[in-house]
């Protein structure tokens, strides 16, 4: 499989563990080396004189900003699946503009429905690499896009969806037979024509943290993403019987605690397997929705630090423009708003907060009651004026969603300005 890049960086840090050993138990927890590595990252009160004299730096966390793009199951349903050669070509092209809009990190979503476009002996083989989902192309898509990404120097997260194996009757069209709803189907929910594994599974919890492990240990993946799709709905019926199993009295609550289990479970696979590498999630960007809607604490998890770390860095999709006004007349979404709110939010020691950016928007809009919603959003460079903004707020990066948006067929007519305006503000101009 293909090998990670290597960096300065990267080569200074402790050899990490090696994967090949690593997949048995990995759901359980952390081993002992990574929980050392942990526990030095922070000290205790008492101990904070011996902090400020030894200070330990987060090897996870990379040099300089991060600059980031998802490539989204939309970008692969666009691309030639016939034959290996064809699909290096389209990644080739696909990193090229990456690199040339001054990036260094791809999030490519590698399981977007329960499936893989990766081998995997968990997974079905995803539709979008022959039509058919659980059917073999004859190459490994993710292991071309890593040794073409590493090549260029640029970093590739895995971009996972935990629970999602169908979001309408369409999409995808049909499930292999080892698709978990067909071979697990006590594990799942469904939500409208969505079928969805059931948070409150921790069996289902538990194969989410083997596929991690899996891939972990197979490929050369620079870190595990996950986006807002955590509880599929606030309808109570999905998991009455588990929550009056329970014993627990606050349906929010507990059904928080599900999903800050297999959040942290991923972290500590993540780590067991090497502590270099990194395991992040971009919430919703209302912080209200995450909570109330997601059930994902997403406040607590920026606070929570040494053992009781749960990510390497929060990204929420902050896909709203300047001025941006809701029906209420409450600007509190407004990019120049939100984006403050965040930051002010308590923080542990080695927790990176970086910023999504609606890529998706250019031309189109937010949506927003405000008169400019539109015509905001058509200037040729609103996405180089946010990254200038967040670096003015010392934020640490941003994500631009997403790839399509701004290259190729479906991209609108100002993406060639948004991106020439990108890359004046990343050294990049041409």
């Amino acid at each position: 499989m293909t090998q990670r890049r290597k960096s300065k960086k990267t080569e200074a840090e402790p050899r990490r563990v090696n994967r090949r050993t690593f997949l048995a138990g990995a759901g359980a927890a952390v081993c002992v080396g990574a929980g050392l590595w942990l526990r030095r990252k922070k000290f205790s009160k008492r101990d904070k004189t011996k902090a400020e004299k030894q200070p330990v730096e987060n090897p996870a966390l990379p040099a300089g900003e991060w600059r980031a793009v998802w490539v989204s199951y939309l970008e692969w349903a666009a691309m030639d699946f016939s034959s290996a050669d064809a699909f290096r070509a389209g990644c080739v092209q696909m990193l090229e503009n990456c690199a040339g809009l001054g990036l260094n990190t791809v999030l490519a979503q590698v399981r977007p429905f329960g499936d893989a476009l990766y081998k995997s002996q968990l997974f079905p083989w995803s539709h979008l690499c022959t039509g058919v989902q659980g059917q073999d192309p004859g190459f490994d898509p993710l292991d071309i896009l890593l040794q073409e990404a590493h090549g260029r120097g640029l970093s590739v997260e895995a971009w996972l969806n935990p629970y999602r194996l169908r979001s309408s009757a369409a999409m995808p069209p049909n499930l292999a037979e080892n698709n978990l709803a067909n071979t697990h189907p006590e594990w799942v929910c469904a939500v409208g024509d969505g079928l969805y594994l059931n948070p409150a599974e921790p069996a289902a919890a538990d194969y989410v943290v083997q596929g991690v492990a899996e891939l972990l240990q197979n490929y050369a993946v620079d870190g595990i993403h996950f986006d807002d799709y955590f509880y599929p709905t606030t309808e109570e019926s999905i998991d009455a019987a588990q929550f009056a199993a329970s014993g627990a009295a606050d349906l929010a609550a507990w059904r928080r605690q599900n999903v800050t289990a297999l959040v942290k479970k991923v972290h500590d696979t993540v780590k067991t397997a090497d502590p270099t590498l990194r395991f992040g999630i971009s919430p919703q960007g209302n912080p209200d929705n995450d909570l109330n809607s997601q059930y994902s604490d997403v406040t607590a998890w920026l606070a929570a630090g040494g053992e009781e770390q749960v990510v390497d860095y929060l990204c929420p999709q902050i896909y709203w423009g300047y001025g941006y006004t809701l029906q209420s007349g409450s600007t509190r979404f407004a990019f120049e708003n939100i984006v403050p709110a965040w930051l002010a939010y308590p923080r542990a020691e080695g927790m990176a907060l970086y910023f999504g950016l609606g890529a998706y928007r250019v031309g189109t809009g937010d949506g927003g009651a405000n008169p400019d919603s539109v015509s905001g959003w058509s200037t040729g460079d609103v996405l180089a004026r946010q990254v200038q903004d967040l670096r003015s707020q010392n934020a640490g990066g941003w994500a631009l969603y997403r790839y399509g948006s701004l290259f190729g067929a479906g991209a609108p007519e100002q993406a060639a300005a948004e991106c020439a305006a990108l890359r004046a503000v990343t050294g990049k101009e041409t």
